[in-house]
């Protein structure tokens, strides 16, 4: 099952309204501005040790390797990545309706967090369950972990009584 997270008051967050993570040593602090959520690091790594595929999916328009280079800092690999180019050419394409700036089920995206509520909203219209996170929240790691475990195990119940 896959995970997807979105960047900006998500992921990245400002240290003025949210615990974060250490900034990056020197040099790369003057490169990497953006200050992670406290955690991220810690929960992309246990859902993946739980099974889950994690990927990023943001409208920004960063570059995979910008992205990449980022987390590895953090010893976070992601499984895939969605930027808004990305989108842009897969997702949109020359549909002449314009589509939510994210659709993580074109994705086989199961569980999307982020922190607007039209996305959120958008879910069951577009084939996916999304979590709602944009305050600080200091049990988030754990409520993400359970949402996903709950999407798996229903996943699990239907595939088993349909198989």
């Amino acid at each position: 099952m896959r995970v997807s997270f979105d960047l900006d008051e998500v992921l990245f967050v400002y240290p003025e309204t949210h615990k974060t993570e250490p900034a990056p040593v020197f040099p790369f602090n003057r490169i990497f501005k953006e200050r992670l959520r406290l955690g991220t690091p810690r929960l992309i790594n246990r859902l993946q040790e739980l099974g889950y595929e994690v990927w990023v999916y943001t409208s920004s328009f960063r570059s995979e390797s910008y992205i990449k280079n980022l987390f590895r800092l953090y010893g976070v690999r992601f499984d895939g990545i969605v930027n808004g180019t990305r989108h842009l050419k897969e997702v949109q394409r020359d549909n002449r309706t314009v589509l939510p700036q994210k659709v993580p089920s074109r994705y086989r995206i199961s569980l999307h967090v982020d922190d607007e509520t039209v996305i959120c909203s958008l879910g069951r219209e577009y084939g996916f369950e999304a979590y709602q996170l944009d305050a600080q929240d200091d049990e988030w790691e754990e409520k993400i972990v359970k949402k996903a475990e709950e999407i798996k195990r229903r996943n699990t119940a239907v595939s088993g009584i349909s198989g």
